[in-house]
């Protein structure tokens, strides 16, 4: 990781390099870069054991969701269309985009705020997933896993920017191919295979004494696990640092390449992970309906059930698949924070000194994610700040204030910018009111749940976040104005789909 590191620093010579690899990376490594930077630590040890646990075999479905929605139909929708007009505009991020398509510095400002706040509790979990495995196989305090992880990330994201982040996630993605495919054999060769397995699913009983459960296609809860689905799939539409992936690839036949390879991806990686901890149940006892040990302890004790040179590839599994999403997410942030706030602050700032201050806020933004990692591991509210609720937190806010205006404003040129800044106030609120009266318990007698759907998940709150934007955008755009710049701002936005 250090040697690509090194290798790119004296090939990132500008800000565009840097940021997005001079918008010319194929569609392997562009491919790979999106379903690294989507599947993390979070997923194999947060995401597939809470819900696993919760939805036994069924959480299989979330995978297939993240394979379909989150992967196929991305890369059909949004793909070719966001290459286009950000290459156009010149955008390198998001707040860049929603500034020049929306004729709105205050857009701009406001998004990239959003951007490095709610990038942060992300980044925490996925130290806390990989933490989780290192204290279980080596002992080691997970403080020091956590340092080590954020100063390796730092050194070869620093060094050789984008480019030296893309080629590392295509390493570390044919490690995660190989490490999913060979964990999920050996998980279920020792219940017996894929038949004792399941055989051993059905016969555990749901909280109603009822069997069959567990090794069922629809599991015991569907309705909660569309929540899942929504919003571990859609999610990735609005995730700034995903959708960034399609502003370097290289030109439209090289999306349609990716489309391919990024599906076959998520199949294998998320398809695998979600099935793997449908069965774990099977390696945690149960204690008053949760695991004794905890919802992120379930997928590292199934890991010491394997022999310990595969528990040894699961390790450098969930390494790779952790700093390939850490460093996709440092460097969209530092270059969201450089370019979008500290730039226009600072006039004449060249290239040179903006690529500098990049790699400063890189270190930056790393260090107030460990200590945000630390503190939800040690601190008082640690059965809140568990993997899956830190994530739910981060994708909820920034899907549910991205998605919507940035999909309709791909396709649709009548968005308006009060309705924009309407989905970013809807996101961030839906989020930030749902965590201070669930996690914090500002509202101690708040309704947990409401005709089977659980309320106080911050899962669901994410999925309804981002659904509720996709409603708000086209109303308030039909009954708000545009001035005649904003129109002429549009106008030259969808220029480029007509040259």
């Amino acid at each position: 990781m250090i040697g690509i590191g090194v290798y790119y620093r004296k090939k990132t010579a500008n800000v565009n390099d840097f940021v997005l690899g001079g918008r010319g990376l194929g569609p392997w490594f562009t491919a790979f870069a999106y379903g690294t930077s989507y599947f993390s630590a979070v997923i194999f040890v947060g995401y597939a054991g809470k819900f696993g646990w919760a939805y036994g075999v069924a959480s299989t479905w979330v995978g297939i969701g993240n394979a379909i929605i989150g992967s196929l139909l991305a890369w059909l929708i949004l793909g070719k269309r966001t290459r286009t007009m950000t290459k156009h505009l010149d955008a390198k991020t998001m707040p860049e985009f929603f500034e020049r398509r929306y004729n709105s510095k205050t857009l701009k400002t406001v998004s990239a705020l959003i951007i490095f706040i709610f990038l942060i509790p992300y980044t925490a979990s996925v130290y806390n997933g990989l933490s989780r495995l290192f204290v279980k196989s080596f002992d080691i305090p997970y403080e020091f896993c956590i340092a080590a992880m954020a100063v390796f990330t730092a050194i070869y994201v620093i060094m050789g920017g984008y480019k030296a982040t893309a080629l590392n996630d295509f390493i570390q993605g044919i490690i995660m191919l190989i490490g999913i495919a060979a964990v999920v054999v050996a998980v279920l060769n020792v219940n017996g295979g894929f038949s004792g397995s399941m055989k051993a699913m059905g016969a555990i009983p749901d909280a109603n004494g009822n069997t069959g459960v567990f090794n069922s296609l629809i599991g015991p809860d569907p309705i909660n696990l569309i929540g899942v689905v929504i919003l571990t799939s859609l999610g990735t539409w609005g995730l700034p640092q995903m959708v960034q992936k399609f502003y370097a690839i290289k030109d439209d036949k090289a999306v349609v390449t990716g489309t391919v390879v990024s599906t076959v991806f998520a199949v294998v990686v998320a398809g695998g992970c979600y099935f793997l901890g449908g069965f774990g149940r099977l390696f945690m006892e149960n204690v008053d309906g949760a695991p004794k040990e905890g919802f992120d302890a379930i997928v590292p004790s199934m890991m010491e059930a394997l022999p310990s040179a595969l528990f040894a590839l699961i390790i450098v599994l969930v390494l790779s698949a952790s700093m390939s999403t850490l460093s996709s997410l440092v460097l969209t942030s530092s270059s969201t924070l450089t370019i979008d706030l500290i730039k226009p602050l600072k006039k004449n700032m060249d290239e040179k000194e903006e690529v500098r201050i990049m790699r400063i806020f890189i270190a930056v933004f790393l260090m107030i994610s460990v200590a945000i990692a630390v503190y939800s591991l040690r601190g008082a509210k640690q059965d809140a700040m568990i993997i899956s609720s830190l994530m739910g937190i981060s994708w909820g806010a920034l899907a549910g204030a991205f998605l919507a205006p940035f999909m309709y404003g791909l396709f649709w040129k009548g968005v308006t910018k009060a309705a924009v800044m309407a989905s970013f106030i809807c996101g961030v609120g839906i989020t930030v009111v749902h965590m201070m009266i669930y996690t914090f318990g500002v509202i101690p007698d708040a309704p947990k749940t409401l005709g089977g759907l659980s309320l106080a998940s911050p899962v669901n709150a994410g999925a309804f976040a981002m659904l509720f934007g996709l409603v708000v955008v086209p109303v308030v755009s039909l009954i708000t104005k545009s001035n005649d710049e904003d129109k002429k701002a549009t106008e030259a936005a969808f220029e480029c789909y007509t040259k």
